[in-house]
């Protein structure tokens, strides 16, 4: 029953995808236990410890297998070893983001912003200095700013001899603050920790001399249940939900991490333990895909959540008479990272796309304690699914703005190297980050591929294959 319904998924996928779902099931089904005392076992006897085997899972426990004794019959034993396993993943980091001249190198995404459309000399140096895709944000600046990027980066390829990918991000919906009662006039609304206010619809009838906060994303009030966590101006305020409404809901703030108690209008809201109702492809995104079709090389998902809303999207972009460009999944919502397994398989209904780690949002989501750990299971069920990863946000962020690193940021910057492309923000100094970071990974590239892990249960696997089982 069980190969049946295994059956049943991979039919689902592309042709090109099949053994790359066949690996992130077999991951999945080994990573659903505790391997910590087996893997001390394995690694006392001299034998592989599983870890760093994600692309090839089933070969390599079939290989510890056979040197513990087992008779495996050759007809049973998996073609897919760590070579075809890493060729795989190679061919479609280029078949995404193009080829490299530096093998050790990661692609290198640099994000424009209006002044780089009437800079057209900075965006050749840039192209000479490493950058292999251009980022375009269509939640900031307007479509002619847009194609004047994009002008720019083409002749700039054409002059150097320096392909260049173009990557469109949509923009995903717009939760920001929006005052509605006490403090509107002024711009900012006073809180303090343990006081009660109250988040809004903008429709909604209120006494507008209490403390009242909107979002910019209608519907979401509704969602809200009693003892929700909401959190504002990027994890700086925590607030619980008290009182849940179709229109209004009592919050109570129980964290403020800011210097100054004061939440003003255009700060963004997160709802880490809500599931919202609404999709996360808006009417603007959908609006763009035309121009993302005949102008871009590379769609960026924001804010994805769940399978179908990757589907919603798929559908969309078949539909059109446009180009077929491939799709990145950007995770920064906690119910992505929890779904991850569920995106990944709808994601392989194409020949080949990507995931974006987007570390911005997704610290505040989920607590930037986590991060950590959970940027590493992201990078793990990517490498068993063949998926070519994005790292993102604030890579070498105070060397881009000020001119000078942080030690901790110089760090961060070779975990980057597990990536097959790392993400620059904007910034003054990005000439100087594009070398600081090639010095970097040019230095640790050498030392090493992957590091030992040990294997405990992973909830993301256990919830996937619950669903993997029973519902299909």
């Amino acid at each position: 029953m069980l190969k049946n319904r295994q059956a049943k998924i991979i039919a689902r996928v592309h042709p090109q995808q099949k053994k790359s779902i066949t690996n992130l099931i077999h991951y999945l089904a080994l990573r659903r236990e505790d391997l910590r005392p087996l893997q001390d076992h394995l690694h006392d006897a001299g034998l592989s410890s599983l870890a760093s085997a994600e692309s090839h899972i089933l070969r390599q426990v079939q290989a510890v297998l056979q040197r513990l004794g087992a008779d495996i019959p050759k007809k049973e034993l998996s073609a897919g070893n760590a070579g075809a396993g890493a060729a795989l993943l190679r061919q479609r980091a280029a078949a995404l983001f193009g080829q490299k001249e530096d093998p050790v190198m990661p692609h290198l995404m640099v994000t424009f912003d209006a002044a780089l459309a009437g800079n057209f000399a900075y965006v050749k140096s840039l192209l000479k200095a490493g950058m292999n895709i251009a980022r375009i944000n269509s939640a900031h600046d307007s479509p002619e700013d847009w194609q004047r990027m994009i002008s720019n980066v083409r002749k700039a390829a054409r002059m150097t001899g320096h392909p260049c990918k173009i990557y469109f991000d949509l923009a995903g919906p717009k939760i920001r603050t929006v005052l509605l009662g006490k403090g509107r006039h002024k711009g900012r609304l006073k809180l303090k920790e343990q006081e009660t206010f109250f988040l809004a619809e903008s429709d909604a009838e209120f006494d507008k001399k209490e403390k009242v906060l909107g979002c910019t994303l209608s519907g979401v009030v509704k969602d809200l249940r009693v003892g929700n966590r909401v959190l504002f101006d990027d994890g700086l305020f925590e607030a619980i939900v008290e009182i849940s409404g179709e229109r209004i809901a009592t919050l109570r703030m129980s964290r403020i991490s800011a210097a100054k108690p004061r939440i003003k209008s255009e700060k963004g809201i997160n709802f880490p333990e809500t599931e919202l109702s609404v999709r996360s492809l808006t009417d603007y995104d959908k609006s763009l895909l035309p121009f993302a079709q005949a102008h871009a090389d590379l769609l960026g998902f924001s804010f994805v959540r769940t399978a179908a809303d990757v589907a919603e999207l798929q559908e969309l972009l078949r539909q059109s008479s446009g180009k077929k460009i491939p799709v990145v999944l950007k995770v920064e919502t906690f119910e992505a990272v929890q779904n991850l397994p569920a995106l990944l398989q709808q994601g392989m209904s194409e020949p080949v796309f990507g995931v974006m780690i987007a570390r911005g949002d997704l610290a505040v989501e989920i607590g930037f304690e986590r991060l950590s750990e959970v940027q590493e299971e992201i990078f793990w069920l990517c490498e068993a699914a063949h998926v070519p990863v994005i790292w993102a946000t604030q890579v070498l962020e105070t060397l881009n703005k000020s001119g000078i690193a942080t030690r901790s940021e110089l760090t961060d910057a070779v975990r980057a190297g597990q990536a097959e492309c790392v993400m620059l923000n904007k910034g003054k100094h990005l000439l100087k980050v594009l070398a600081t970071l090639q010095d970097i990974l040019h230095r640790s590239g050498g030392h090493h591929v992957k590091k030992r892990y040990i294997f405990r249960p992973l909830k993301i696997a256990e919830r996937f294959l619950e669903n993997f089982v029973f519902r299909v």
